[in-house]
This record gives C-alpha cells, sequence and structure tokens, in this order.
C-alpha cells in the first residue's frame, strides 16, 4: 500500500510540473508584438477611441512620440503598455540633471502607476538626425540624467531608456556576421551600449525591408523580405539561414554590438513596417505588399520567434504604424503606413484570421471591421486554448496509466 500512495505522490509530481511548464489556462497572446501610435494628423481618432481600437485587437503595447498628458491620462488603467518619447530638440536641456528631474516630475510622475510607462525612447534616430554633431554630444549624458531622475522617484526599477536607432548607424550589414557601426558614430555608440547594458535596458532599431527593396528592386528578393516563401541566404560564415530581411537586420545589429565589445543586450525593433501607397519613384509601396508584409509578420509574433542567432529569445516588435498620418512631411509613402484610417477602419485586411497558418498567402485588400479582425483573433485564441485543454487531458490519463500498471 504504501508503494501505491508513493506512486501516486509521485504521478501528482509530475503532473505539477507539467502544468507549470505548459501553456494550460491561459490564453495564448501576441505579448511579443506593439505597434506605434503616431498623431501627426487633422482627423485622427480620440485617445479614448484609440484605446477601444488597440483593446479590441488585443495589442497590449504602443509607442508615441511624445509625452501627450490626454493620451497618458486616457491610457490610465488600461494595462496597455506604453513607450513614450523624448524628441530630439530636448536632449540638450535634459542632459541637466536638475532639469531632467524637473521633465521626469512634470511629465512621468503624475501618471504613473496608473498609466503603464514602461520605456522612454529618448530621441529618435539620434545618430542619423540632420543636427548629428550637437544631438550626440548630448545623447548619453540626458540618459544619464533621466535615469538619475528616475532613480530619485523610485521609478527606475520600472521604467527603461533606450534610444531608438535608424539601420543607417551600420557600417555593413550583409551577411549578418558583418554587422558593425559607422566609425563616426562608434564613440557615443559604445558610451550608449554601455549605459544599456548596466541598466539591462534593450538596444532599439528602426528596421525597415522596404527601403532596402525599394533601393536595389532588382537584386533585393520581394519574396525575401515580405517574409514569403524563399530560397533565403546562409551566412558563409555563421552557416546560419535566413528566410527574411528583418530577422538578418536584427543579428547583424547584434554583432555590431559585438564588435564594440558588448554581448547579451537585447535587440527590439521599435519600428517595422510597410507603405500601402506612395509616389511613382516608391517602388514596391503597395496596397498588396503592405498586407502581405504586416500579415507575414503577424503570423511570425504569434509563433513568438526568435532571429537565427537568438532562435530562443522572442524579438519583439513595434509595427508602424497604427493610423495614416496626414500630416506627416516627405514622399507620399510617409502618410501611408498605417494599418487603419484616421476613422479607424481598416486601410487594407492584414487577415489575422488566418495567420495561425503556416503558408504565407496573398491577403484580401478590401476594407474590413474591427470586429471581424477581432472575432479572428478570438477563435484562434479559443482553438488553442481546446488543443492545450485535450492535450494535457492525454498526459494525465496516459501517465496514470503508466503508474497504474506498474506493479505492486
Amino acid at each position: 500500500m504504501a508503494s501505491f500512495f508513493s506512486r501516486i505522490s509521485t504521478f501528482r509530481i509530475f503532473l505539477l510540473c507539467s502544468l507549470c511548464f505548459s501553456d494550460f489556462g491561459f490564453l495564448q497572446g501576441v505579448s511579443s508584438l506593439g505597434i506605434n501610435y503616431g498623431q501627426l494628423g487633422n482627423n485622427l481618432l480620440p485617445p479614448e477611441k484609440v484605446l477601444d481600437l488597440l483593446s479590441s485587437l488585443r495589442i497590449t503595447k504602443a509607442r508615441i512620440y511624445d509625452t501627450n498628458p490626454q493620451v497618458l491620462t486616457a491610457f490610465a488603467n488600461s494595462g496597455v503598455e506604453l513607450m513614450v518619447t523624448i524628441e530630439n530638440a530636448m536632449l540638450g536641456q535634459l542632459s541637466n540633471p536638475q532639469a531632467a528631474f524637473q521633465w521626469v516630475t512634470s511629465h512621468i510622475k503624475p501618471y504613473v502607476p496608473a498609466t503603464k510607462i514602461t520605456s522612454i525612447a529618448v530621441g529618435n534616430e539620434v545618430f542619423t538626425d540632420d543636427d548629428t554633431t550637437v544631438l550626440l554630444s548630448n545623447l548619453v549624458p540626458a540618459m544619464v540624467s533621466i535615469q538619475g531622475a528616475l532613480a530619485q522617484l523610485g521609478l527606475d526599477q520600472y521604467i527603461k531608456l533606450s534610444t531608438p536607432c535608424s539601420l543607417a548607424v551600420l557600417q555593413e550589414s550583409y551577411p549578418p556576421s558583418a554587422g558593425s557601426f559607422k566609425t563616426e558614430v562608434s564613440g557615443v555608440m559604445s558610451q550608449l551600449l554601455q549605459f544599456l547594458q548596466t541598466t539591462k535596458a534593450p538596444f532599439w532599431i528602426n528596421a525597415y525591408p522596404y527601403f532596402a527593396y525599394k533601393g536595389d528592386p532588382n537584386r533585393v528578393s520581394l519574396d525575401y523580405v515580405l517574409f514569403n516563401p524563399n530560397q533565403g541566404m546562409v551566412d558563409p560564415f555563421t552557416k546560419l539561414q535566413y528566410d527574411n530581411m528583418l530577422y538578418a537586420q536584427v543579428d547583424a545589429a547584434i554583432y555590431a554590438m559585438a564588435r564594440l565589445g558588448f554581448n547579451g543586450i537585447e535587440v527590439k525593433v521599435s519600428e517595422t513596417g510597410w507603405p500601402s501607397n506612395g509616389d511613382e519613384n516608391e517602388i514596391g509601396a503597395t496596397l498588396q505588399n503592405a498586407a502581405i508584409y504586416n500579415r507575414n509578420l503577424l503570423r511570425r509574433q504569434l509563433q513568438n520567434e526568435g532571429t537565427p542567432l537568438r532562435p530562443k529569445l522572442r524579438l519583439e516588435v513595434y509595427v508602424f504604424a497604427l493610423f495614416n498620418e496626414n500630416m506627416k512631411p516627405g514622399p507620399s509613402s510617409e502618410r501611408n503606413y498605417g494599418l487603419f484610417h484616421p476613422d479607424g477602419t481598416m486601410a487594407y485586411n492584414v487577415g489575422l484570421s488566418s495567420v495561425s497558418t503556416n503558408s504565407a498567402t496573398t491577403p484580401s485588400t478590401t476594407t474590413s471591421s474591427v470586429s471581424d479582425f477581432t472575432s479572428s483573433a478570438t477563435k484562434a485564441a479559443t482553438m488553442e486554448y481546446n488543443q492545450s485543454w485535450v492535450y494535457w487531458m492525454l498526459v494525465c490519463v496516459l501517465s496514470f496509466q503508466v503508474y497504474m500498471r506498474i506493479p505492486f
């Protein structure tokens, strides 16, 4: 009889471990996916309606390009993780510790913890800005001052600082193992990476395979940049296989950091996307390509994939952008990156209902309602839950039978 109870105890331990290491009981979300919520438009939904839109899409991470008090107030108690941004022009002022403390006290502290601010982007693409020399000299001092202010207010354990970098900071990116930073930025880049390593913050990159295709459509495979099935490329030095450009770009940044002596810093994609329209010379900026890129990206996100260099570390990605913004300067493509029109209707259907399938397909370009998008996500999550339930029930039954068949 003692042997019997011993077997039962062993079975219970086995069952407990199985449940702990499984996804049983949880609806699987895309926890590594965020979206960029730009506001350069005069016809956008108010922040409260934007929050409703994000909630309906089950998106729990968003980035804004300022510290708009209306947005910060509207997002209170929503659970949405927010990345806020300090404008480039503020870096000189905030390199002063006292000014940084005043800024954090007035722009961050009044809203937390009700509003879940988890990241502060100190500038955006500072290394490649038109006023690079002045900005670079103030970048790391400003980050140090802001970090000090967060520490004084007891917020440094909850809010991470970094600065999104354009891939133009790389001297080499192909093959990924050849990744290196441009000589002219390597000095300040080393200071930045030291700060990130010390504070355990990620290195953020704005990565757009679209630009690579637009720049050389005859040599760059469209299927490769769109995540479609393709032959891919093998890095001749590491022998790692790449089937899409985004992952290759991320790994190139990792190798570039390693060349400066920094290993182990996580790389996150603060922006990536594809324009649905553009000027005549903007090759590839079409509704169909935008839908395919974002659909396939969503599929990869649902699978919680990592890159070939770091396959076990899921890649966090912020899609650019939530809305088409009619006041953005530049070529037509700049005003056509949105998944949604300003009124909240879809610019195109990214086909979330089919992103859980294995093969890449050409999406419909018809406009769909938010409810269609949401119901598809719910069905996919419910299916995963049901499959998980059946699987672990079978594990329990089979395990119990095995132990009961062992003779006393």
